[in-house]
């Protein structure tokens, strides 16, 4: 914790200002910076609103002292040292300290927040005058101040900004004015009848063209303003949902953003918007499909984190289930093996997501899957989920699967390959 340095003298008036604030709202508004250890009482761990001295010497908010004596204590809670006088005096030094340098950073963040929303609305002001580089440059300040404070989007919201943003998404809007648009647009709250307009043909045909030719940074404001269209409504695909994902440029461009390896933050991304895509909008799986997206997944699987691995399962579960998405999936070099591996490793969903692309492999090719499976160690790995505490549809699957291999081994093989003790046999 930093050490307590005392303000600047101040002038008188100042310090009525700070003496009129509530020094309980000043800590809870200042609660993420950090406090001079001095001002902390030693119970509680929080700062102080009216400090005490026992006769040790010790200083501790008043309403944790007496506290600790209604529990019968008759010690400091510091050095445990047994009281000769149970009375506590107010320090009023320490009080004065501490009013002083909560209300000294109170009013400078209070000020800061003024700053801030002046200079959102300037922004505004300006971009309603300016064009060319000067309206690229005020769009890169917005974004940036939007992006960083939350009164600053607020006062953009309250002010007419969004439409004003809103609005320079045209037929002739520059890539470089569009990016930093929609950079906007995405961290602002914004209303159905503005996502309605934002579904309009021409709209979304600008949207897709600046994911597609913008940097990783704008390719995944793209991903996630498009998400949040697609959210839009009761859960029923609208008409305009559908042509939005029905765009062959769109998914080029999504898939795209998934297999950009050095920028994970752009792969999660991109996976929850094609999962979001894939699972309200059946139509278009088959061309996710034909664009490669299965090999794609299957090379990312090994260098997915935790979350982005059950994502991209969910999806190539979901494609198994077309005879299209069954056959991309046998063609995969290596994805038995790969899958396998997944099994009972990272999450009980994720086991059953590929225990489903298993199954879909092994109707195409039943003697074929089951030889790699069991030789990639399928068969303990099932033992493992139906002795385990999964859900009981897991291990009903497992134990399917587990009598379908051994339809294709001898029972000594099939026993060797799991690797069972004697007992277990």
């Amino acid at each position: 914790m930093p050490l307590y340095q005392p303000p600047k003298e101040r002038k008188e008036e100042d310090v009525k200002i700070e003496a009129g604030v509530d020094l309980k709202v000043m800590i809870k508004e200042l609660d993420s910076i950090d406090v001079p250890s001095v001002f902390i009482c030693p119970i509680s761990l929080a700062p102080m609103q009216d400090p005490v001295t026992l006769c040790t010497g010790q200083t501790y908010d008043r309403s944790n002292i007496l506290k600790w004596f209604s529990l019968g204590h008759k010690t400091c809670p510091t050095t445990m040292q047994e009281l000769w006088d149970d009375v506590v005096t107010p320090n009023k030094t320490l009080s004065h300290l501490i009013l002083t340098w909560f209300s000294h950073k109170y009013l400078a963040m209070k000020k800061r927040l003024e700053d801030v929303q002046g200079r959102a609305l300037d922004l505004l002001d300006t971009l309603k005058k300016v064009k060319g580089q000067a309206r690229v440059r005020a769009l890169q300040d917005l974004r940036q101040l939007v992006a960083s404070h939350v009164n600053a989007r607020k006062t953009v919201e309250e002010n007419g900004g969004v439409a004003l943003v809103f609005n320079l998404l045209g037929p002739f809007t520059s890539h470089a004015v569009g990016s930093e648009a929609v950079g906007i647009i995405v961290s602002l709250d914004l209303s159905s009848e503005l996502k309605g307009s934002l579904m309009h043909p021409a709209k979304v045909s600008l949207l897709v063209d600046i994911m597609n030719e913008g940097t990783i940074e704008t390719k995944m404001n793209c991903a996630k303003l498009i998400e949040m269209l697609l959210m839009e409504g009761n859960g029923t695909p609208s008409r305009s949902q559908t042509e939005i994902v029905s765009s062959l440029s769109l998914l080029v461009g999504l898939l795209r953003l998934v297999r950009d390896k050095k920028h994970p933050t752009g792969v999660s991304t991109g996976l929850i918007l094609l999962k979001a895509i894939i699972c309200s909008h059946e139509s278009v799986r088959s061309s996710v499909i034909s664009l490669g997206a299965i090999p794609l997944l299957i090379e990312l699987l090994p260098s997915l984190n935790n979350e982005c691995l059950e994502i991209a399962l969910y999806i190539l579960e979901v494609l198994s289930k077309l005879p299209e998405g069954r056959m991309a999936l046998k063609e995969c070099p290596n994805i038995i093996p790969n899958v396998v591996k997944l099994l009972m490793r990272v999450s009980e969903r994720c086991t059953q997501f590929a225990l489903s692309i298993l199954w879909a492999i092994y109707k195409l090719a039943p003697e074929e899957c089951a030889s790699q499976a069991v030789e990639a160690g399928l068969a303990a790995k099932l033992l493992l989920v139906i002795q385990s505490g999964c859900n009981p549809v897991l291990k009903q699957m497992s134990s399917e699967f587990l009598k379908m291999c051994s339809l294709n081994f001898s029972t000594g093989i099939l026993v060797s390959k799991c690797m069972l003790t004697t007992t277990i046999q």
